[in-house]
């Protein structure tokens, strides 16, 4: 988010909720994955996390393998096989999604090259309680160029 929209939240006394939003995990709904596939509208790729801007592709379905797919390790204990086999599809009809990544030293770790706006991205995440609010998704899972990453924490 850029500073002057920071700036200008803050002195409508609307921060402490957005702090809350864009760090920790605490105010998304761990017990519900959605899975989004589409191509990168824009891309930010900075602190405190990477972020973009994904259209939805048209016709958007699960993948047939979704629960199946291999997913790499990460040192914080996230049970992938739960994840991937609960993930299903959002029910809000949002054509486009923001979607919040890593902070960019995990990022690194991770060896994610910077996603460029076009390109075809998928992804497990969660979104509010009851898909409330806007959409908005912090990703675990994210699927680029053929390859997994664990967001959630770094590579083991």
């Amino acid at each position: 988010m850029q500073r002057r929209h920071l700036l200008a939240l803050s002195a409508a006394g609307l921060l402490p909720t957005l702090a809350r939003a864009h760090h920790g995990w605490g105010g998304f709904d761990q017990d519900k994955p959605l899975y989004l596939e589409g191509k990168a509208e824009s891309v930010v790729w900075r602190n405190p996390h990477a972020e973009l801007k994904l259209r939805l592709a048209p016709g958007l379905a699960l993948p047939a393998d979704l629960a199946k797919r291999s997913v790499p390790a990460q040192s914080a204990s996230v049970d992938a096989p739960r994840v991937l086999a609960a993930a299903r599809l959002p029910t809000r009809k949002d054509a486009v999604w923001e979607l919040e990544l890593a902070p960019l030293t995990r990022m690194e770790a991770w060896k994610v090259a910077e996603i460029k706006p076009g390109q075809a991205v998928a992804a497990i995440g969660y979104t509010f309680p009851a898909e409330k609010g806007e959409a908005v998704m912090r990703v675990e899972y994210l699927f680029v160029d053929g390859k997994a990453y664990g967001l959630r924490s770094s590579p083991t």
